[in-house]
């Protein structure tokens, strides 16, 4: 595999192996279940799910018991997290592959990222956003690391790869027909369901209405 920037090979290698070691969880499922409960509370008929950079797979765990009719996919560069991913029956689609390399092959109801944004380089943001506007047929969501501008903080002593903006304020300007429909935070100090001062937004495409079909 071909990688375009070192936060890619930085991933796909031992320390994305060491990422799975620290983070496979009984109790990030269940923050996980009550953060995508709220998401999904204000979408409606997802029939299809994709995640860009799934790890080994603790988001569709949970969006499974929300939506468990619905298509699964995910997004992994990391090959030790995607043999993982290949042992739960419920995905049905696994791209091994960096998010830069992966095509659309058809469009999905709810496309997300959760803490994936900010391990990328900024340089090649715009081609994610590209990417995941094109897959989204309904919803983009956006879970990571917020700031109102942009900011490169140090991560487990590495620099260059941990960035903070606002990347669903990036999406919305980019992209005319997308609509924010809500939002919210995640305290890592929640009494119930902790999670790693995690903003999201949930935005909606609205071509079709634009339109006037």
């Amino acid at each position: 595999m071909k990688f375009q920037t070192p936060q890619e090979e930085f991933w796909a290698g031992s320390f994305g192996d060491e990422y799975i070691n620290r983070n496979q969880s009984t109790q990030i499922v269940s923050a996980n279940t009550a953060l995508f409960s709220k998401i999904l509370s204000r979408a409606s008929n997802i029939k299809s799910v994709i995640e860009f950079g799934s790890n080994i797979g603790l988001n569709l765990i949970a969006i499974k018991q929300l939506l468990p009719e619905a298509e699964l996919s995910a997004i992994e560069i990391n090959e030790k997290a995607t043999s993982i991913l290949k042992k739960w029956d419920h995905i049905k689609n696994i791209y091994h592959q960096s998010i830069l390399d992966f095509d659309c092959d058809y469009t999905r109801d709810f496309v997300f990222t959760k803490g994936v944004l900010i391990h990328m380089n900024p340089d090649v943001l715009p081609q994610v956003y590209d990417k995941l506007y094109a897959v989204s047929q309904k919803y983009i969501c956006i879970a990571e690391y917020y700031n109102p501008v942009p900011q490169q903080i140090s991560y487990r002593g590495q620099t260059g790869k941990l960035f903070k903006r606002d990347f669903a304020g990036e999406l919305l300007d980019r992209f005319s027909d997308l609509k924010l429909i809500d939002y919210g935070f995640v305290y890592h100090r929640d009494t119930n369901f902790p999670l790693d001062d995690i903003s999201w937004f949930l935005l909606e495409k609205k071509t079709d209405l634009m339109r006037g079909e």
